[in-house]
């Protein structure tokens, strides 16, 4: 299946409950590469490459978390670069 990558801003309750550490846990699991990071006004930005089946997984997997909420999820597809692991980036 052919690599898509896609640019993810998650806004709501998503910094200081766990949520990068569970977008890099989670998106290692499905093996997608790139890297996620909190944002000065609250939300948590992520960049997500891999098949489009997965990252869709990886997305509901955190809009749906126990702890915090997803209030809104902006998304738009971006050039492929190749990455080879998921991070976060402080």
């Amino acid at each position: 299946m052919e690599k898509i990558r896609r640019h993810i801003i998650f806004h709501g309750y998503v910094q200081g409950v766990g949520f990068r550490y569970t977008a890099c846990y989670t998106a290692r699991n499905y093996g997608i590469s790139g890297w996620v990071r909190n944002l000065d006004d609250g939300s948590v930005e992520m960049e997500a490459e891999g098949r489009a089946k997965d990252i869709d997984s990886l997305v509901d997997s955190l809009e749906n978390l126990r702890w915090g909420s997803v209030d809104r999820i902006e998304s738009k597809n971006i050039p492929v670069h190749g990455d080879y692991e998921f991070e976060i980036i402080e």
